[in-house]
């Protein structure tokens, strides 16, 4: 397992919808495909994981942009 990274933002590449996938594992310090598989996975239970895709395409924001630049 990789050492967790400080920024949390979306990566400009690597992305495959939004990069929320790619900034969970980053910021973890996971592999990229091992959080898209669980996203997949824990998608198939009841609930409510879809809107909080959305809510965090939202929240955490673009790699270079000035809000990730302030963190």
């Amino acid at each position: 397992m990789a050492t967790r990274s400080s920024a949390f933002a979306r990566p400009t590449r690597g992305r495959v919808l939004a990069g929320v996938c790619a900034a969970i594992a980053a910021w973890l310090g996971w592999d990229r495909g091992l959080v898209r598989v669980l996203w997949i996975v824990l998608s198939f239970i009841p609930g409510p994981l879809w809107v909080l895709y959305v809510v965090l395409w939202i929240v955490i924001p673009s790699e270079g942009s000035p809000r990730a630049r302030r963190r």
